[in-house]
């Protein structure tokens, strides 16, 4: 196709050439343009959010739960700047997303017009790339050349700025195929003798640990699987950052569980005393390594990931490889069965037999109750009944997130979409109902605290609008939980503004909205509810009121290593070390 349009008509025809069938997104003045187009077309189909924020959120939702970018249309000055917080989001965990804003007209541009505001210097250090495109002619191969780079090498956002002279004007559209792309070309295949002398390294380790993050989910489904078969066949153990979970079965044996600052005590033990540490895609989180100079101090440390910036970034490694997961995995295993499928079996078995120990601490355990609902009973619950069934969670930010990710089990890739890097509290209903455009017919439940959950409930508007039967599981404890939290235990109990009042009557709410409301306080009445809620066909809010001042454990504090950690209210007063004893 080579003909002339508009630049509102590139823009749709581009989304459409590269297989856009989603858009999220607000109209306003700078982009009226476009939305005409929009409406004259039923390729595409255009979610109306309720703020531009929720916007976002819900294309990260869409991207994270089917690999595809998530596309976003807001309008200029404040359209775009309510959409900073969610590009930060996506650039933290590696969310590709391609924003389109529009701006005032290229003649206004520097002169404080209405709505205008400079939002390629505001976006800047918040998206991988961003374009201030005034001239129509490169509109089209801009945006088609915006989705190769939000889409290689490390995913994330970028933002194309479109000012309204530039939609209303006629050029010759560029086809996808004919875009430049030869600029940006990241690595994908590792350096085959830095692969070998992981291998090496793999055949003699005595306590190996695979440490893996979100980049195998990025990389897609086939890294996964390389993934499992390297466990299966070297029987090394295996753990994951808070953005890895599902790259490799909850149920599987040699799962450690999640590590890090509410990790698992196996996790972050076996991390501590490994002799040989293989990270695969994550990037050494301050939440992953606490205190850096103490992390994993004897250990031999091998970084793949396609991002070189991330390398040595934060700690030194022994063996860099640049690339991408899959490919990587593919020569790992390659070299590693060409020289006869080697392990150090003897170092192994004792390794396993130590981390059986680790194991046998059971740190997730706590004191039920007959009479209160605890967190953690209730995300125990939620997973039993849900087990087995098409179900993708979200979360908000806090206490429930880390419940969320310690009791729940995830089997496979994209089925978990949560804030990890900026810890975004809002997230989670927005990126419910992106999920659940893009798999309408799955169970999608966000997991949220109060406090967190009512920063974007605007959105149930848009979950109303659309039919997205989204579930909105709320962990009520009527507190800021995990500032509640810290300041109990770091603060002095000197809770400064950590206590919530007026809260809203979620069920009343749920009602105003047009959705069904659930409240449930007796621990004897959560089945029950929990699968009225399932099978309620649509959007439900489910106001679940907890424990009002339980804490988190494992936490490892703040300034500590990863081998020290809290595992229980008796433990508040000092620090669980490596070998089960309190360091006062």
């Amino acid at each position: 196709m080579t003909k002339q349009m508009t630049g509102a008509r590139m823009v749709v025809q581009a989304l459409k050439d590269q297989g856009v069938e989603v858009v999220f997104g607000y109209p306003g003045g700078a982009v009226l343009p476009i939305y005409d187009e929009i409406f004259q077309q039923n390729d595409i189909r255009h979610i109306l959010v309720r703020h531009e924020q929720g916007a976002v959120h819900m294309a990260e939702g869409y991207a994270r739960s089917t690999g595809k970018p998530g596309v976003v249309l807001v309008t200029s000055g404040p359209g775009a700047t309510n959409a900073v917080t969610g590009l930060v989001d996506a650039l933290m965990d590696s969310i590709p997303l391609v924003v389109l804003t529009g701006q005032v007209p290229t003649f206004m541009i520097g002169t404080d017009g209405f709505q205008e505001a400079d939002t390629v210097g505001i976006t800047r250090p918040c998206t991988k790339h961003n374009w201030l495109v005034k001239d129509t002619a490169k509109l089209s191969e801009t945006i088609h050349q915006a989705f190769h780079v939000a889409t290689s090498g490390r995913p994330g956002p970028v933002l194309i700025d479109i000012p309204k002279d530039v939609q209303f004007a006629t050029a010759t559209y560029t086809e996808r195929d004919k875009t430049r792309i030869s600029h940006y070309q990241p690595r994908k295949d590792g350096d085959a003798a830095q692969i070998a002398r992981l291998v090496e390294m793999m055949e003699q380790a005595e306590r190996p640990i695979l440490y893996t993050g979100g980049g195998v989910i990025n990389s897609g489904t086939r890294a996964s699987a390389l993934l499992r078969e390297l466990v299966a066949e070297t029987n090394f153990p295996i753990t994951s950052t808070l953005m890895g979970l599902g790259a490799y079965p909850a149920s599987g044996k040699n799962w450690l569980g999640m590590l890090g600052m509410h990790g698992l005590y196996e996790a972050n033990l076996a991390m501590h005393g490994c002799d040989l540490m293989i990270n695969i895609g994550a990037r050494f989180d301050d939440r992953i390594t606490g205190r850096v100079k103490d992390f994993s101090p004897h250990s031999q440390k091998a970084h793949i990931d396609i991002d070189p910036s991330s390398i040595n970034k934060v700690i030194r490694v022994d063996v860099p490889i640049v690339g991408d997961v899959t490919l990587v995995l593919e020569e790992v295993l390659r070299q590693w069965r060409a020289r006869g499928s080697k392990t150090n079996k003897g170092g192994l078995d004792k390794w396993w037999k130590q981390i059986a120990e680790w194991r046998a601490v059971d740190c997730l355990s706590f004191k039920n109750s007959e009479k209160t609902i605890k967190p953690q009973y209730a995300l125990q619950r939620l997973e039993a009944l849900t087990k087995g069934m098409d179900r993708y969670i979200t979360t908000e930010v806090g206490q429930h997130q880390m419940w969320a990710a310690q009791f729940l089990g995830f089997e496979d890739p994209h089925r978990w979409m949560t804030s990890g890097g900026l810890g975004t509290m809002g997230y989670g209903l927005p990126a419910s109902i992106g999920v659940q455009i893009a798999h309408p017919d799955a169970l999608v439940i966000n997991v949220a605290g109060e406090a967190s959950w009512l920063m974007n409930m605007q959105e149930m508007g848009t979950a109303m609008q659309f039919r997205a039967p989204v579930k909105q599981f709320i962990l009520n404890n009527e507190r800021l939980g995990m500032v509640r939290q810290w300041q109990e235990l770091l603060h002095g109990e000197r809770y400064s503004h950590s206590w919530s009042e007026s809260l809203p009557d979620f069920v009343k709410l749920a009602e105003a909205f047009g959705c069904k409301g659930i409240k449930c306080s007796d621990p004897k009445d959560l089945d029950d509810a929990i699968m009225e809620m399932i099978r309620y066909d649509g959007p439900v809010i489910f106001d679940c009121l907890v424990e009002k001042h339980e804490n988190c454990f494992p936490m490892i504090p703040s300034g500590k290593p990863h081998n020290e950690m809290l595992l229980g209210e008796a433990d508040t007063q000092g620090v669980i070390g490596a070998k089960g004893a309190v360091l006062v």
